[in-house]
């Protein structure tokens, strides 16, 4: 028996190790059991029936052959439940192991990814608020001389307007004897005609002035604006830099001079009755000035001066504020005035015939008569050719010297005007150009805002990742465990 044991024994070896090479010599003797699988199934029975099991053996040494059979079921229960752990387990052990392995190296490409962005989101956030301040700070340098600027443009602007309007109204009486149109003494036709010498001189005033000034303003502005543009092109982006020509065009600008004679000269009252060159109040005016009557009626000349005062050319101008304020009470004026007068009537008429007589004497009847006859020829001359030609040049004259007097008291507003309009384009203009570097910096903060809030989130990232890594790590040896414990042989 041994013989034989020690044959089967030799040929088990060699079948497992030298043909299935499954195992080594020495755990092939571990593997290789002697047993009479009838003789258990026959104790089995009898132990089953009740009775002993040693009443199902076949041959001698059935207990050696019954101990190793319970070895034999307890090593193959091992062999078994191991063998069935690693077929069920230790696939999906390999698998979670490469899981984990993916996700450690996601996680720290995620991570570094996510470091290098956070790094390139903090530099750009750094330019983007380096670029903000420079903005600010440059706006608020640029904003000081533009407005310094603005206000030597309209100063010039000003200066050109008073010059020119100045030129213009000595040259109104050229523009006035340029006007033609029907003229007639009547009220109504000298109305119109009044209505339309001022809207002649209006638009020949603002055509000469827009002539000698709009050029001239028009190219400072024009200069003015790209100098602006030029200033705060660098504050804008590249994309509106280019556009900028479209968004805030360089448009040619109207002064408006706004003379509005019409209402300049409503109070114009004009004297075209005939008055004699030779008359006797004629030439009191022309020798002793307009205002020697008044003097010799107030008691302030000779009496023998007093005499009536003509009618001026332009009755509104005439004013005597230095009489009023010098002037006595109404009653003692009343008194002087009418003694004055007397003593003026007296004296005159008595001076008349003196002077008649001297002169009679003197010279003859013939000489007197033929001086008052070239006297009454003058005086019919001068009546004759006082036409309507003649009323209409007196009448311009008169408005000349009225509206010259008028003109010359608004030059100082209108060239403020003007000032004002050209004040107004540029500020508008640059009020658009302010309007942009607001958006520049709108945008600017936003991307700043933008750029901090990508750079939170790559932070909360970069911690999530970290925190997955770890748990994947965790999980790695959790997996080793269970692989030492469960899958490898012992």
């Amino acid at each position: 028996m041994e013989d034989v044991r020690k044959q089967h024994m030799e040929r088990c070896l060699m079948f497992l190790v030298d043909e299935l090479k499954v195992v080594d010599p020495s755990e092939a003797q571990n593997r290789i059991f002697f047993v009479s699988a009838k003789e258990v199934l026959s104790a089995r029975k009898q132990k089953a029936q009740g009775m002993p099991e040693a009443g199902g053996a076949l041959a001698e040494g059935f207990q050696t052959r019954f101990q190793e059979f319970h070895h034999f079921e307890k090593v193959f229960e091992e062999c078994i439940s191991q063998s069935a752990v690693k077929t069920k387990f230790e696939q999906h052990t390999v698998r979670a192991k490469q899981v984990l392995d993916t996700v450690k190296n996601i996680m720290d490409s995620i991570n570094v990814a996510a470091a290098d962005q956070r790094v390139r989101s903090m530099e750009e956030r750094e330019d983007q608020k380096d670029r903000l301040e420079f903005v600010r700070n440059q706006l608020n340098l640029l904003t000081d001389d533009i407005k310094l600027k603005i206000k030597e443009v309209t100063e010039e602007v000003a200066n050109k307007v008073s010059s020119a309007m100045t030129d213009e109204i000595c040259r109104l009486s050229v523009l006035v004897d340029e006007f033609c149109s029907d003229f007639h003494p009547s009220l109504q036709v000298l109305r119109l005609y009044k209505s339309e010498l001022n809207k002649h001189i209006e638009e020949g005033l603002g055509r000469n002035l827009a002539d000698r000034c709009s050029s001239e303003v028009n190219m400072s502005m024009y200069q003015s604006q790209q100098n602006m543009i030029e200033n705060l092109k660098p504050l804008l982006p590249s994309g509106v830099q280019n556009q900028l020509h479209v968004l805030i065009p360089c448009r040619t600008f109207d002064l408006s001079y706004d003379l509005n004679c019409h209402s300049l000269c409503a109070d114009f009252q004009e004297d075209i009755t005939f008055r004699f060159s030779l008359g006797w109040s004629a030439l009191v005016s022309r020798f002793l000035g307009p205002k020697s009557p008044h003097r010799v009626l107030l008691g302030m000349a000779e009496p023998t001066l007093a005499l009536p005062r003509s009618l001026a050319s332009t009755p509104c101008i005439a004013s005597t504020p230095t009489l009023a304020a010098e002037n006595p009470s109404q009653e003692e004026l009343m008194v002087s005035l009418v003694t004055n007068l007397a003593s003026l009537t007296s004296r005159t008429s008595m001076t008349i015939i003196i002077v008649g007589g001297v002169v009679w004497r003197t010279v003859g009847w013939k000489v007197i008569s033929l001086s008052l006859s070239m006297y009454g020829l003058l005086y019919l001359y001068e009546r004759l050719t006082w036409t309507t030609k003649a009323k209409e040049r007196a009448f311009k004259r008169q408005f000349v010297n009225y509206a010259t007097e008028k003109l010359q008291m608004i030059v100082t507003f209108t060239s403020r005007n003007c000032s004002h309009q050209v004040q107004q384009e540029m500020a508008t203009t640059f009020a658009r150009l302010c309007q942009q570097v607001d958006i520049t910096e709108r945008n600017l903060e936003e991307a700043i805002a933008r750029l901090s809030k990508g750079i939170d989130q790559l932070e909360k990232i970069q911690s999530h990742s970290k925190q997955l890594r770890k748990k994947a790590v965790q999980l790695e040896g959790e997996l080793d465990g269970f692989t030492k414990q469960f899958l490898q042989p012992k």
